[in-house]
């Protein structure tokens, strides 16, 4: 159901306003989404880069599956890590670290002579990957007023797929201008090298998150953040309604980190939610066009030059769907979005697998066809799935177990991705794009029951507010009561 109007707090804050105060909140936002713009890029240049790197560096099938999904495993490595460090560290130094690790992992990349340099590169990467998308995604959501915390949060994912459409745009160019050349996919990650610049000098001043430094009982500070993106009236009620927050979070806990989360039933049931509801996403085989879109183009029928130009459309349709979602997503409630996007991506997978075994191979509408339903599903999955998937992940855990809640859940997508990316060339080649397709509409079918069972509703209400929404953990329940509103 659409509901324009959002669900009243419990405890009434002043408005956000107007002023200064919004327009530092945006800039902010502005520079910690550049690790969303490195996320992008970097998963999506292998796009146009792999196949002369195929041939330069001398890789057989099954390298290049490792060196395609060895960024993803160390991004699973990288989601916990990060979760855990930023819990510890701080979001904004832990986000400086990770621009030094996108930099670092570039550099060796660009450099590699041999295919184990370029692994060891494209895991550095992939830490940094993993780490930018729990980090930034909890920094948005700890730094937003409720009332526009979709939108703020949601602005992350899409610099990711303004990432991945400029890998996209860059691969055409470059691969235009310097055809197959040596070297040439050494000209394309290099690219990456300007933006993680740019993140480490623009996070040096950017303030670290209120929530987190009322966490650790620093509130002088978390006042003083929270008064450069709020009123003054505002922040005061909203840091003593975190103050409220953190004193009865302080008379349940018992530890930290892994102990506090272990030894809690509820804060279990939450995680293991977040983790479905990122491994869903990941098994619609998104990532998989991000990552071999020419492949499954020029598998439908394209030649590799056309393929490499083609595949800019689906990554044109993913920011103009990313720009529809933040439009909606303080309009739309989140499980309301999730349902619409899982029906839509479901039936795009059924018509991409029936297309392809109903127009037989050499058939001049085969490649357009396809190329028309992947574009559809590209933009399905943008417009009502990514934003919202990773805006609930960075609203549903509470405080104490924020980054790593987020960390578990994305560790858990990033594996998911890992070994669809390692796999996917393999089930192309064993099923053909038809049972490729086939297969992500099954599981697409599976992905709606979970989202309607247990999925919980947190737009329109504060962090706290979703946090005591859950007092008891059974998820499920709060999911179907709410599904009846």
């Amino acid at each position: 159901m659409v509901d324009t109007a959002p669900t009243a707090p419990k405890v009434a804050l002043p408005p956000v306003g107007e002023g200064p105060h919004r327009r530092r909140l945006g800039v902010l936002a502005l520079v910690a989404t550049l690790g969303g713009l490195l996320f992008g890029y970097d998963t999506g240049v292998i796009n146009g880069a792999l196949l002369p790197m195929q041939q330069e560096l001398g890789l057989t099938d099954l390298t290049v599956g490792v060196v395609t999904s060895s960024l993803l495993f160390g991004a699973a490595v990288g989601a916990v890590l990060g979760g855990r460090i930023a819990d510890g560290w701080g979001r904004r130094r832990t986000i400086v670290l990770l621009a030094v690790a996108f930099f670092v992992g570039t550099l060796t990349c660009v450099l590699a002579p041999t295919f184990g340099v370029m692994v060891v590169g494209r895991v550095l990467l992939g830490l940094a990957v993993g780490g930018a998308s729990t980090v930034v995604p909890v920094f948005l959501a700890e730094l937003a007023p409720y009332e526009i915390r979709g939108s703020l949060s949601g602005r992350n994912e899409l610099m990711i797929v303004i990432g991945q459409l400029a890998a996209f745009v860059v691969n055409a160019v470059i691969g235009t201008l310097w055809g197959e050349g040596d070297g040439v996919w050494r000209v394309m990650l290099a690219v990456c090298a300007l933006p993680a610049v740019a993140l480490f000098v623009g996070m040096l001043r950017v303030p670290e998150s209120p929530r987190w430094l009322a966490s650790k009982g620093r509130y002088g500070e978390a006042r003083a953040v929270l008064v450069q993106v709020r009123s003054e009236e505002r922040a005061t009620a909203e840091l003593e309604a975190i103050e409220r927050a953190n004193e009865r979070e302080a008379e349940a806990r018992h530890g930290g980190g892994w102990r506090t989360l272990l030894g809690n039933g509820r804060l279990v049931r939450i995680v293991l939610v977040g983790s479905g509801i990122g491994v869903a996403q990941q098994l619609t085989g998104i990532n998989s066009i991000m990552y071999y879109g020419q492949t499954v183009l020029v598998e439908s029928g394209f030649q590799e030059s056309a393929a490499l130009i083609a595949n800019i459309a689906p990554g044109v349709i993913a920011v103009v769907g990313g720009v529809v979602a933040l439009a909606n997503m303080e309009r739309i409630d989140r499980r309301t979005t999730l349902v619409i996007g899982y029906s839509l991506t479901t039936v795009c997978h059924f018509l991409i697998g029936i297309a392809s075994m109903t127009l037989v191979e050499g058939s001049p509408a085969r490649p357009w066809v396809i190329l028309v339903l992947v574009v559809a599903f590209v933009g399905s999955m943008q417009t009502f799935l990514n934003i919202a998937t990773w805006v609930i992940l960075s609203e549903i855990f509470p405080t104490q177990i924020r980054a790593l809640g987020m960390g578990i859940a994305v560790f858990c997508l990033w594996t998911a991705n890992a070994f669809l990316g390692l796999t996917f060339p393999t089930i192309v080649a064993a099923t053909g794009i038809t049972g490729t397709f086939f297969g992500f509409a099954a599981v697409g079918v599976l992905a709606l029951l979970f989202i309607r069972r247990f999925v919980p509703e947190s737009r329109g209400r504060t962090l706290e507010e979703v946090e005591q929404g859950l007092p008891t953990g059974d998820v499920s329940a709060v999911a179907a009561e709410q599904a009846q509103r």
